[in-house]
C-alpha cells in the first residue's frame, strides 16, 4: 500500500511537540492513528482534536521502557483495524546535563526510553509485520547522532545507538519491510531544556527560541517516508534548521 491514506500508524510520543503533530499530519491525509503516550490527560485532547476534525485516532497510555504497553499499542492496532502498517517511535527525553553532574537517573531515563523502548518497539511489530509480509518502521532519532556537543554525550550516545540499531533492521529486514531513520535538528518543542541543568536548560531554551524548527517540519518528513511508493525504502532524513552548525 502506497501513500498514506488508509495506512494503520501507531506511533509513540505522540502527547506534543513532533508526535502531536505527526500524528494531526497523518490523521489529515486519512491515516488511521493509534497513539502511544505516557500523559493520558495529553493523549486524550490530540485523539479529541483529531476526531472532531473528522480524522481516525485512538489513544493509549504507554510508557515505552514497559515491554508489555508497545505490545498492547501493536494488539490495538490489529484487533481494530486489522492489521498495523507503521510504527513510529518517537518517543523521547533529553535530560542532558554535564557528566560531573552525575545524573545517573536521567542517563537511565534516556537509555530506557531510546534504547529499550526502541527495541521494545521493534519487538513488538516486527512479528506482526513478518506475518503480514509488509509493514514500515519509522525510527526518530537526532542530529546528535552525527554532531556531538557537549553537555549532551549520554544524549548523543542514545540518539546514536537508534541510528545504528535502525541500520541494523534495515540490513535484516528483507525486501517486504522497510525502515527509515528521521533526524530532527534544534525543534521548537516543550522538551527542548525540560529536565536539564538550569544554565543548560537556559542555552538551550534561547536556541530553540530563535531557530527552532516548528514540528510541523518534522511530521512532514515523516510522511513522506511513509508515502514514498512500495518498494522504496527511504532510509534516512536529516532535517535541521539552516541557521544550525
Amino acid at each position: 500500500m502506497s501513500g498514506i491514506e488508509g495506512k494503520v500508524i501507531a506511533l509513540t510520543g505522540a502527547s506534543s511537540g513532533i508526535g502531536e503533530a505527526t500524528a494531526a499530519y497523518l490523521a489529515e491525509r486519512g491515516a488511521r492513528m493509534v497513539l502511544g503516550a505516557r500523559r493520558e490527560d495529553r493523549l486524550n485532547a490530540v485523539v479529541d482534536k483529531i476526531t472532531a476534525q473528522g480524522g481516525s485516532a485512538v489513544g493509549i497510555k504507554v510508557d515505552v521502557a514497559n515491554r508489555e504497553d508497545l505490545k498492547r499499542l501493536v494488539d490495538v492496532a490489529a484487533d481494530r483495524f486489522g492489521r498495523l502498517d507503521v510504527l513510529v517511535s518517537n518517543a523521547g527525553t533529553m535530560a542532558v546535563s554535564p557528566f560531573d553532574e552525575l545524573r545517573q537517573d536521567d542517563w537511565d531515563a534516556m537509555v530506557a526510553t531510546h534504547i529499550t523502548g526502541l527495541l521494545n518497539g521493534i519487538g513488538a511489530a516486527l512479528p506482526l509485520f513478518r506475518r503480514q509480509r509488509s509493514g514500515q518502521f519509522v525510527n526518530v532519532s537526532s542530529t546528535a547522532a552525527y554532531v556531538v556537543k557537549a553537555p549532551q554525550g549520554v544524549y548523543a550516545a542514545t540518539k546514536t545507538a537508534v541510528k545504528v540499531l535502525t541500520e541494523g533492521l534495515r540490513q535484516e529486514s528483507g525486501p517486504d519491510l522497510r525502515v527509515s531513520l528521521v533526524s530532527p535538528g534544534l525543534t521548537n518543542t516543550e522538551g527542548v531544556g525540560k529536565g536539564a541543568d538550569p544554565e543548560t536548560a537556559a542555552l538551550m531554551v534561547k536556541a530553540r527560541e530563535e531557530i527552532g524548527l516548528p514540528p510541523s517540519a518534522i511530521a512532514s518528513a515523516i510522511g513522506y517516508a511513509i508515502e514514498a511508493p512500495d518498494g522504496v525504502d527511504v532510509s534516512e532524513i536529516v532535517v535541521r534548521p539552516t541557521a544550525q552548525t
